[in-house]
């Protein structure tokens, strides 16, 4: 039995990480701000209360966890706020930077004594973070923490490569979650995590620091 660390775990696809990995005999910690009843009805440890982006919060989990080693450290809490261009608002971008792209790299570092060699590092981006897919525009605040998201993945596949630690940089797909009021062209978060754990499974060094679909699909920066 392998334990994994998971964020954002209260709904959505962070809910269904718990879920499968539990359903596999996994040990599950659970980090959310508040548990909802479908998070609690899992039974896995839930340390609630959290807020990745206060540096008391991080440093409190530290204690909580006890030098506990982690398999894996699955980091998928994040905020989607639309900013236009002709609606710029800086605190927005702030906060969505604070929570995607700084709160993440904070806790990889917080939790590096929980890591091991053969431990593997899981960061939930998106393809909205990659300069040369985007045909849209838009959704400044946050395009550009998912692409801050980006490049932190691939420094920490270079500087925790000697600690024999792994990195994931994952893109879910179009998910039909509350991010995104639920799409119906989305696909359903079942499906989007099954492929989420098979790139986890598989991630090596030697592929640490790839930007993956969950389908497999290797995406450009």
């Amino acid at each position: 039995m392998a334990t994994y660390l998971v964020t954002g775990t209260n709904r959505g696809i962070g809910l269904e990480y718990c879920s499968q990995l539990q359903a596999r005999g996994e040990q599950v910690i659970a980090l959310c701000r508040t548990a909802s009843p479908e998070l609690e009805a899992l039974g896995v440890r839930i340390e609630a209360g959290i807020e990745l982006s206060a540096g008391a919060a991080i440093d409190e989990l530290v204690q909580r966890l006890d030098g506990l080693v982690l398999a894996g450290l699955i980091l998928n809490a994040g905020i989607l706020e639309r900013t236009s261009l002709e609606e710029l608002d800086p605190d927005s971008l702030r906060r969505q930077f604070e929570v995607n792209a700084l709160a993440p790299l904070r806790l990889v570092r917080a939790l590096l004594p929980n890591l091991s060699s053969g431990s593997k590092l899981a960061l939930m981006t998106s393809r909205m973070g990659s300069i040369d897919d985007n045909g849209s525009g838009g959704s400044y605040g946050y395009r550009m923490s998912k692409v801050a998201l980006n490049m932190a993945g691939k420094s920490l596949a270079i500087d925790l490569r000697p600690r024999g630690i792994a990195v994931a940089i994952l893109h879910p797909g179009l998910v039909r979650t509350r991010m995104i009021n639920f799409n119906p062209q989305g696909i359903s978060p079942e499906q989007a995590v099954q492929g989420l754990l098979a790139r986890i499974d598989a991630l090596t060094l030697e592929t640490s620091g790839t930007f993956w679909h969950a389908n497999g699909e290797v995406l450009p920066w």
